[in-house]
């Protein structure tokens, strides 16, 4: 990255493939929004740039770098190796940590909070933040990785009264799904994922609840 691209990120501002760092806190930080990015559309990471865009610089880039090293291969699962590059931006250094979204879908915080099961651990990209994965977003990154499982998928009832629900509404949630057609969240997520898969669906995350639209 040269320092003519490094402004135009600056001049576009935090986005869905782009946030910036004031400084290289802890390794379990950066690791979040490493994670964020692989498991999305990738994105950048640009150390020493407060949220206004404004630059900080960094103080010591050995010591950062190591620690952003640190982060994607010890508390990432799997590990994530970023490009770490050091630009000098108006008498300041900078560090810009690009991500590449990955191909070992879903990566997960090692070390962070257990409750709630594994889930809980997988971040994504919305918007300008890192979220936590919601579990079907969960199983459709591992449905797309090499070891997933071929997909079958058959149109029953269940799933036509779906479509009818959704001519109707636009949206829906795994628990209305459930209570639409009387079965079980679990089943119903499930039906919902394989839909996804098969591109008749969309999920569109949110921070509070997951909702489905058809996807034309």
């Amino acid at each position: 990255m040269n320092t003519k691209e490094l402004k135009l990120l600056l001049e576009e501002g935090e986005g869905f493939q782009l946030e910036f760092k004031r400084k290289v806190s802890s390794p379990e930080k950066i690791a979040r929004a490493l994670i964020g990015f692989a498991n999305t559309k990738g994105g950048t990471i640009l150390f020493g740039v407060d949220d206004d865009a404004g630059i900080i610089g960094v103080e010591s880039e050995k010591s950062e770098v190591e620690m952003i090293q640190t982060a994607g291969r010890y508390f990432c699962h799997p590990p994530i190796e970023p490009t770490i590059e050091i630009i000098s931006y108006r008498g300041k250094d900078i560090i810009a940590v690009s991500i590449e979204e990955s191909h070992e879908k879903p990566h997960s915080l090692l070390g962070g909070d257990d409750n709630g099961g594994d889930h809980e651990k997988v971040l994504i990209r919305v918007n300008d933040k890192t979220v936590v994965a919601s579990k079907e977003v969960v199983k459709i990154l591992r449905s797309e990785g090499p070891d997933a499982p071929p997909l079958r998928i058959s149109i029953g009832d269940n799933e036509r009264r779906l479509f009818d629900y959704l001519d109707e509404n636009e949206r829906i949630t795994v628990k209305q799904f459930g209570k639409l057609v009387n079965i079980s969240d679990r089943r119903a997520s499930r039906i919902l994922i394989q839909l996804v898969r098969a591109g008749i669906l969309r999920i569109h995350t949110h921070e509070k609840e997951d909702f489905f639209t058809m996807a034309y």
